[in-house]
């Protein structure tokens, strides 16, 4: 059995440990707020300009141009999103375990796949798992910037106008509230052409100054403003899942206290009535 010394040692640690838990839980509340704002921001222009891409990519000839071509089904880069820090449950292993198992179920029918990693953890995970990681980018999370998705853009569209995958797929977790967040799996490149039902006007799209301008400005920046997107549902949902695992760690370390707390009460009373029996049993033997 302990004793009262290593008791007590024990209830000053996990104090410590639950206030360094409260103090992560109201940083990570600070900045899930301003992360929440920027993607709620974001959304509509995203989906918008994916509608109406998905839309052009259904009326248009594919050969128009590079990023709406479906070459077939050789390889596939899967752009995963995590975190590049722990301690916020199960977001980057759960993300990463349904990156591992679109890759290796083929879900797509590509015969090859590759890996771009946007976080440290992430990389951590899969490398374990011996997946084919061709690209990793840490520290871009910190504090997301257009800029940055913008560059990872460029990188993308480069790799793919040059043949080296014939489509993009981002995996990230979409952000729905502190405590849910949803694993989300959608094709970049080539752009998916949207359904036309058969009884919808089909419109047709004037360009000015002409067709191959507006696609060759259009298109990249779909691709910058989706990965944009995914940037900030992946910090919305690493700032939730974060302020969720200490608000559980700190009401665990609470209980803790709790217990270790009546522990070392019942062995301090322990202690105390041995104490008096030794005593009473003492004067019972002078006399």
């Amino acid at each position: 059995m302990p004793s009262l010394k290593d008791i007590k040692k024990r209830i000053g640690t996990v104090k410590n440990t639950s206030q360094i838990t409260k103090a992560m839980k109201m940083v990570s509340a600070a900045k899930l707020r301003r992360a929440q704002d920027a993607v709620v921001s974001a959304r509509p222009y995203a989906d918008k300009l994916l509608d109406v891409l998905s839309s052009l990519a259904a009326r248009e000839d594919h050969d128009v141009h590079p990023l709406l071509q479906d070459r077939g089904r050789g390889k596939a880069l899967v752009v995963l999103f995590t975190a590049d820090r722990g301690l916020c449950g199960g977001f980057n292993a759960n993300i990463s375990k349904e990156a591992e198992r679109f890759i290796r179920e083929k879900t797509d029918g590509y015969e090859e796949y590759e890996l771009m990693i946007i976080g440290r953890k992430g990389a951590e995970f899969l490398r374990s798992r011996r997946l084919p990681i061709g690209k990793v980018h840490e520290n871009l999370t910190g504090k997301v910037t257009y800029q940055t998705a913008a560059l990872l853009g460029q990188e993308i569209v480069e790799g793919y106008e040059a043949g080296s995958y014939d489509a993009v797929y981002l995996v990230y977790n979409a952000f729905r509230s502190a405590i849910s967040q949803i694993p989300t799996i959608q094709r970049l490149l080539p752009v998916e052409p949207r359904s036309v039902e058969e009884s919808q006007h089909v419109a047709q799209y004037i360009y000015e100054p002409n067709r191959t301008e507006v696609l060759s400005q259009l298109l990249p920046k779909h691709v910058e403003v989706q990965i944009f997107r995914a940037l900030l549902e992946s910090v919305a949902s690493e700032h939730g899942a974060r302020m969720s695992a200490m608000d559980n760690a700190s009401k665990n370390a609470n209980e803790m206290i709790r217990k270790l707390t009546l522990q070392y009460n019942r062995a301090r009373q322990a202690a105390i009535t041995k104490e008096l029996m030794e005593i009473i049993s003492g004067a019972e033997a002078i006399k």
